[in-house]
């Protein structure tokens, strides 16, 4: 699929049909693939450079919950019909230890599914498939410095995180643990997120097993990944409760969990999506589908601008992804904050919300809406 570049020189565009409207993408991950090919359909030219090889980049052992909302934006890219995801039917939220629990349910809300969960690399490879497909050039082995991109309108970085001095930093002093796991009983397209003091665990329907998201301290992920599988399936046992029983586990992996963000996203020419934008805490699903959020709206700006790479446009940008980046940020780290004391009045007030939220559908509505469609509830 790639073009190789060398390492370390100057890049040009080859676009040279759309005048200034080229735009260079650094990151040939999902992100960078979605939004070249969103640029596309609005009639700007872009290319992506990805540092590692192309056979890495597919290499991805992450799953994704996808939104309702995300499921959309991935048709109109044309990517979707090929995909074998499983729907999430409900979501099923609670805390260990205390009352209260809450059903988000579909068929409320009037969609065949709140979410979607798929492999990320299926993904990958229907995006991969795509570009190839739309002849959008893909240099793989290209690592990008400052100045490479001097010759395009705009420089989008879809890849790496926020680093210190460039945003804001929250260290949640937790890992999470990912791994698929087996059940006695069927999943019926149900997900689970259940809240403990030491931190969420999630269950998300993938085929017909179970991918499981066990958040830990940092001083603890290295005996629970030295755990065999009966060690780990007791310890996912205890930390969630008796409504499944767990009988197989597969490999596990894990990653530090954190809280980085940009408060600007934009700067001269450039503008950052994905992780290298924010990077969230897995509770809720929100970081990948935030990121399709992001770039739905920065292909709508580029391709109605003469110039994307303008500042005006950079700052209509900005402004009007500021409500739903501050809201996934706020959303999910509010959740982690107050789902995990363990004083019992807080743990009473926890399960108020959430039987609240179980009897009073206008409330469910707007949060589930928000949860598919973001803060301005696309489409």
């Amino acid at each position: 699929m790639g073009v190789a570049a060398e390492i370390g020189l100057p890049l040009s565009s080859s676009a040279t049909d759309n005048g200034n409207r080229q735009v260079a993408i650094v990151g040939g991950g999902p992100v960078g693939m979605a939004l070249a090919l969103a640029l596309k359909l609005h009639g700007v030219t872009a290319e992506i450079f990805e540092a590692r090889e192309h056979a890495a980049v597919c290499r991805d052992a992450r799953v994704l919950a996808l939104s309702d909302g995300a499921r959309q934006i991935l048709d109109w890219l044309g990517v979707w019909s090929g995909l074998s995801a499983t729907p999430i039917e409900t979501i099923h939220i609670s805390q260990r230890g205390g009352f209260g629990r809450s059903r988000l349910r579909a068929n409320e809300l009037g969609v065949t599914a709140l979410g979607w969960v798929l492999p990320a690399s299926d993904l990958i490879r229907a995006l991969d498939a795509a570009v190839s497909a739309a002849g959008i050039t893909y240099r793989e082995n290209t690592r990008v410095g400052a100045g490479d991109t001097a010759g395009f309108s705009l420089t989008a970085f879809a890849e790496g995180m926020v680093e210190a001095g460039a945003g804001t930093l929250h260290d949640y002093g937790q890992h999470a643990v990912l791994c698929n796991v087996s059940t006695a009983a069927p999943h019926q397209n149900v997900a689970w997120e259940r809240f403990t003091s030491e931190g969420p665990v999630a269950l998300l329907p993938l085929d017909d097993c179970y991918a499981v998201v066990l958040t830990c301290a940092d001083e603890t992920v290295a005996e629970v990944k030295a755990l065999d599988d009966a060690g780990f399936l007791s310890l996912l046992q205890q930390r969630f409760g008796t409504r499944h029983r767990f009988t197989a586990a597969g490999p596990r992996t894990a990653y530090p969990l954190g809280l980085r963000y940009r408060q600007n996203p934009v700067g001269e020419r450039q503008v950052w999506l994905g992780n290298a934008a924010q990077t969230l805490h897995p509770v809720a699903g929100q970081g990948f589908n935030l990121a399709l959020r992001d770039i739905w709206e920065l292909a709508q700006q580029a391709g109605a601008a003469e110039d994307p790479g303008a500042p005006e446009v950079l700052a209509d940008y900005a402004r009007g992804r500021q409500a739903d980046r501050r809201g996934a940020i706020g959303f999910t780290d509010l959740l982690i904050d107050s789902f995990a004391p363990d004083f019992a009045l807080l743990k009473h007030a926890r399960g108020a919300g959430l039987l609240a939220l179980d009897l009073l559908p206008p409330l469910r509505g707007f949060v589930a809406k928000r949860m598919i469609y973001g803060a301005r509830a696309w489409p």
